[in-house]
């Protein structure tokens, strides 16, 4: 009995061993700083992160309500959260392998021999006997473990585990992704109302000229061409504005989808675009490999691939099984709970493959091969966000410029426009010279519309690149990630 225990107790005291490498995160080219730093270097050493919700850096009351809904009402984002916790409940699955099995299977059985058998076994060999019927109670409880010696479910375990980590971070990056495409629709909707209520002017403007032109024509001082020219202005104005109206709606439908309505159900009254961009906290690059959803659930991604490297080399060892089973077995019933009926049976298993024509060899390189890609993929992943920054920074730095061209040109345009409808007025200049000015004027301020619509775009853009406010300590730790996936995930509206 002490010898079937030693050899029992021996497995249990080898599972410290775990095969296969130990994790190190896979390094990445970062920069010191970024190249366009302009006026988003931050003024306090600390003041580099944006807290809380993201999006109320705009101090937009509308922009606010709709991103609240965001998190409860997309179903992309939904679909995020159910796989998180599908890949939570992975763990759980990964985890009962470190524990034993325990089955229990209580039968009757009522069973009667041959009664040729019976005859022939009888010693006179003259007399035929009836078989006997038995009945039989069976109340057994078996035990099974695999002994986790080189760590292969340790590692599964693992692989799992920052699986799930990397589903959480996938979680936040669709969350992330999906309120920067709702701001980024919401501004180009108050963008085009700014286009708008310019046209409507343009049109109330354009009208009044074609007045104009009309009385000189009544009056023998203007021609017909001019009330031509003045009537194709003003239609070809109202085209446009009505034109605005189909992308109006599409922007509307849109965000409708990303709160989850429909868009029939859904409207938003004009506002115009005013607001400029906010002041964006920046921090250091290397910040920014902690900042991104898309970047931590990239490197988890390594660290699983990592772990599956040793769920493949420790097949190359033998597994140990350990079983037993006990339980009461009798004929009646009422002996079924005394002490002769009482049995029990334990012992290990050793397998070991002999010869699979390299299977295991294939597995072990077929995992390799996978780290070193989700490791290429972690670097590019890590690349293009420093690009994306870099490409938001310039973008805002540049768009601020061609603002203040562009305001320049409108009052340059505007002056023009004047100095030209008072020479008309006076005779000394045809209709030809305001209608030029005239398209000159509605076209600057249309720009400048578009590039104040563009500015706040690439700022959600650039908010977006940073990671909106999150890090990488939000991702639940290995060690409690299946304890309560609910905790961890936002709360769907059901």
């Amino acid at each position: 009995m002490r010898t079937n225990l030693a050899l029992l107790a021996l497995p249990l005291l080898l599972t410290a061993c775990m095969v296969g490498p130990d994790y190190v995160t896979p390094s990445t080219p970062t920069p010191a700083a970024f190249k366009e730093t302009g006026n988003w270097k931050p003024a306090e050493p600390k003041d580099d992160t944006i807290r809380g919700p993201w999006w109320e850096i705009y101090h937009d009351h509308e922009l606010n309500a709709l991103e609240s809904q965001v998190n409860i009402s997309n179903q992309n984002v939904l679909q995020a959260e159910a796989q998180f916790r599908e890949a939570a409940a992975a763990v759980k699955v990964a985890r009962a392998a470190l524990f034993p099995s325990v089955t229990a299977n209580p039968t009757y059985t009522e069973a009667q021999g041959s009664q040729d058998l019976s005859a022939h076994s009888n010693s006179a060999g003259s007399q035929h006997v009836g078989a006997t019927t038995i009945g039989t109670y069976n109340l057994p409880l078996e035990a099974s473990y695999m002994v986790d010696v080189w760590g292969a479910v340790r590692r599964s375990v693992e692989a799992n585990a920052t699986t799930a980590q990397a589903s959480f971070a996938d979680l936040e990056n669709a969350r992330l992704s999906y309120q920067a495409t709702l701001a980024e629709d919401y501004f180009s909707l108050r963008g085009i109302d700014a286009q708008q209520e310019l046209l409507q002017t343009t049109v109330v403007s354009y009208q009044k000229y074609l007045d104009l032109t009309t009385n000189r024509y009544n009056s023998g001082i203007a021609s017909k061409g001019d009330v031509a020219q003045a009537t194709t202005q003003l239609d070809t104005t109202k085209t446009q504005l009505i034109d605005l109206g189909v992308q109006r709606a599409q922007y509307e439908h849109a965000i409708a989808t990303l709160i989850g309505k429909p868009a029939p159900l859904f409207s938003l009254g004009p506002t115009p675009l005013t607001a400029t961009p906010p002041k964006i906290p920046l921090a250091v690059p290397s910040v920014l490999l902690e900042r991104r959803p898309d970047i931590a659930g990239a490197e988890r991604r390594v660290a699983s691939a990592n772990a599956s490297i040793g769920v493949a080399t420790a097949a190359y060892y033998p597994t140990i099984t350990l079983s037993g089973s006990t339980g009461l077995a009798a004929i009646q019933l009422s002996e079924l709970f005394s002490g002769p009926s009482f049995f029990w049976s334990v012992g290990p298993a050793i397998a070991q493959t002999v010869f699979d024509a390299g299977k295991i060899h294939g597995q072990v390189e077929e995992a390799r091969a996978n780290y070193d890609s989700t490791v290429a993929a972690y670097r590019e992943t890590a690349l293009t966000a420093f690009q994306q920054v870099e490409d938001d920074l310039s973008g805002l730095r540049i768009l601020k410029e061609e603002a203040e061209v562009s305001d320049e040109a409108v009052k340059a345009a505007q002056e023009s426009l004047a100095i030209a409808t008072n020479q008309y007025k006076a005779g000394t200049s045809d209709y030809l010279t305001v209608i030029s000015a005239q398209a000159i004027a509605l076209n600057d301020e249309v720009a400048s519309v578009t590039i104040r619509t563009h500015r706040m775009t690439t700022s959600v853009l650039l908010i977006e690149a940073l990671g909106g406010g999150w890090d990488a300590s939000k991702i639940p730790a290995a060690s409690n990630i299946a304890a309560a996936p609910e905790a961890q995930a936002p709360k769907a509206a059901k």
